[in-house]
C-alpha cells in the first residue's frame, strides 16, 4: 500500500507521525493509499525550509522568478489529463470536469504571474524641495497555503502565483480528502528546493500551520468554522489572514427571461461537481409568473444528470468525496421534506457502493429549512416561487453567507438593484461568468481578504516607505 510522503525543502520525506488516513476511492468505496496524518514536527521542518529559502528566492531579478514559474506552469499542460485522473480518484470529479478546471488553473497561474510586469514594486509618492518619498513592495516571508479538497489542483494553482512572484515561498496543506494530486502536482513542478513545501495530513498538520510563529500569511480556502480558527490564530500572532470560506449562493430569475434557457444554467450550477463548489447554486428564487415552466424543465434537466463512476466517460455527476458529505446532504434533504418540501426528482442515497447521490430538486421550500440556511455542498437544487423579482433580492441578502450569486433578468433597473445584494460576485445571465482573474474580496461570514490581480500582489507584500533628502536623490 503506497504511503504518501511529504516535500520539505526539496526533499520527499516520510511524516514524523507514524499514524495514518486511509484514501479512499470514492466511486468504488475501496482504499487505494495511505497518507500521513500529520504532525508540528513535519509542519516545523517545512517552515524552516521555507523561511531558510526565502531570502535567496526574494534576491533573485523579478525576471528569472517569473521566468522559472513561467517554465513549471508550461510543464503542467503535459499533465493534465494525469492529474484529472487523479482528482477523479481521490474526490469523485468527472474526468471532463477535472480537466477544464486544472486547465483554468493553469491559465489563471500564468497570468497572475504576468501581473507582475504591471505591478508597482517600486513607486514615488512625493517629490518635493524637501527630496523623494517612495513606496516599495516587499515580499512578506513565508506564507501558509492551506486549500480544500473540491479542486485541489486548480486552488495550488489559483493560489500561488502572485505569492511566489513576489518573494515568498509557501508551504502547502492540501486537504487529507484529495492529497494525491498536490503530490504529483508538486513533482511536476519542480520548483528550487524549499521554495514550495507540503505538508499532509489532517487538522493535526493544519491547526500547528495555521499557528506558526514563522508564518506571515495564511491563505485558508475552506469551511467558516474552521476559518473562524484560523483567523483567531493569525489574529492572535498578528499575521496576516486572507480567508474564502462557504457560500449558500442565492439565484434570483426575473419574470423576463426565458425559464427553459435559464433552467439549463441552474442545473449545470447546481449539479455539476456534485455541487461540491463553493459559488454553486444552492437557493433558488424564481418569479411566480415563470415558476411552473422553469421548474418543469429544471427537474427535466436533473433527470438527465447521469451517475457515475468519475472515471467513465458517459458520467455527468460523479459520487461524492466521501459518506460523511453525503449524509450532510441526505440530512438536509431529510430536514426539508419533513418540513413540507416536494422532492421532484432525487433524494435518496444510491445503494451501490461508492457514495452516490443523485441530482434532487426540491419545491415548497421554505426559510425555516436547514437547506435554505447552511452551506449544502451536494448536488441539490432547493426552488422557492416569489410574487417578485425585489422580493427574491431580499430573499437573497437574508444570509450570513456573501460569497457569490446570480441574476437572471433583462431589466435594466433590476441588474441595478442586484447591484444592492452584499455579495463578493455577482454574476448577470452567465454563472461563472467574466474574468476569472477579478478583483473579489467576500462578504458576510464567507471570508475576508481582497484577491486577484494587482491585489493578490497586495497581499503578497507589505509597503515600506523610503525617503531621500534631496542632497541623496540621483540625478
Amino acid at each position: 500500500m503506497e504511503t504518501l510522503k511529504n516535500l520539505i525543502g526539496g526533499k520527499w520525506v516520510d511524516s514524523a507521525s507514524i499514524e495514518r488516513i486511509d484514501a479512499v476511492n470514492p466511486s468504488t468505496g475501496t482504499l487505494y493509499a495511505q497518507l500521513p496524518g500529520g504532525s508540528a514536527v513535519d509542519v516545523d521542518h517545512a517552515v524552516t525550509a521555507a523561511r531558510e529559502a526565502q531570502p535567496a528566492w526574494a534576491r533573485r531579478p523579478l525576471e528569472n522568478r517569473m521566468e522559472i514559474l513561467l517554465e513549471a506552469a508550461a510543464k503542467l499542460e503535459a499533465h493534465v489529463e494525469e492529474l484529472a485522473e487523479l482528482e477523479a480518484l481521490e474526490m469523485g470529479k468527472p474526468l471532463a470536469v477535472g480537466q477544464n478546471f486544472i486547465r483554468l488553473g493553469i491559465a489563471m497561474l500564468k497570468m497572475s504571474i504576468e501581473d507582475a510586469r504591471s505591478y508597482s514594486f517600486e513607486a514615488e509618492v512625493k517629490r518635493d524641495s524637501a527630496g523623494v518619498t517612495l513606496a516599495v513592495r516587499k515580499p512578506l516571508g513565508v506564507v501558509a497555503v492551506i486549500v480544500p479538497w473540491n479542486f485541489t489542483v486548480a486552488q495550488i494553482l489559483v493560489s500561488i502565483g502572485a505569492l511566489l512572484t513576489a518573494g515568498n515561498t509557501i508551504v502547502v496543506k492540501p486537504s487529507e480528502k484529495d492529497t494525491h494530486s498536490a503530490v504529483r502536482l508538486f513533482e511536476i513542478l519542480g520548483l528550487p528546493d524549499g521554495v514550495a513545501n507540503l505538508v499532509l495530513g489532517d487538522r493535526r498538520a493544519g491547526d500547528p500551520l495555521a499557528r506558526h510563529d514563522d508564518i506571515n500569511l495564511v491563505r485558508f480556502t475552506g469551511s467558516i468554522a474552521t476559518g473562524r480558527a484560523v483567523a483567531s490564530a493569525a489574529g492572535n500572532g498578528l499575521r496576516r489572514a486572507v480567508l474564502e470560506l462557504g457560500g449558500k449562493d442565492p439565484v434570483v430569475i426575473d419574470e423576463d427571461v426565458d425559464p427553459v434557457a435559464v433552467a439549463e444554467q441552474v442545473a449545470y450550477g447546481s449539479f455539476v461537481n456534485s455541487g461540491q463548489i463553493c459559488t454553486s447554486m444552492e437557493r433558488i428564487y424564481v418569479h411566480r409568473n415563470i415558476a411552473e415552466p422553469f421548474v418543469a424543465a429544471l427537474t427535466e434537466q436533473a433527470q438527465q444528470q447521469i451517475l457515475g463512476d468519475a472515471t467513465s466517460p458517459a458520467t455527468v455527476i460523479g459520487p461524492m468525496v466521501d459518506d460523511v458529505q453525503r449524509t450532510v446532504v441526505h440530512s438536509q434533504v431529510l430536514d426539508a421534506v419533513a418540513k413540507g418540501a416536494k422532492v421532484l426528482v432525487g433524494g435518496e442515497i444510491d445503494p451501490r457502493p461508492g457514495f452516490y447521490y443523485p441530482a434532487t430538486v426540491l419545491v415548497e421550500v421554505t426559510d425555516d429549512m436547514d437547506i435554505m440556511q447552511t452551506e449544502t455542498f451536494g448536488p441539490v437544487a432547493a426552488v422557492q416561487v416569489v410574487d417578485s423579482y425585489e422580493e427574491g433580492l431580499r430573499q437573497a441578502a437574508l444570509t450570513e453567507y456573501g460569497l457569490a450569486m446570480t441574476v437572471f433578468t433583462r431589466t435594466h433597473a433590476h441588474i441595478e438593484l442586484a447591484k444592492q445584494v452584499p455579495t463578493g460576485i455577482l454574476w448577470i445571465n452567465q454563472w461563472q461568468g467574466g474574468d476569472f482573474g477579478r478583483h473579489t474580496e467576500p462578504a458576510g461570514s464567507s471570508g475576508f481578504g481582497a484577491t486577484g490581480g494587482r491585489l493578490s500582489y497586495d497581499v503578497a507584500t507589505r509597503p515600506m516607505a523610503i525617503h531621500l533628502p534631496t542632497a541623496d536623490v540621483a540625478t
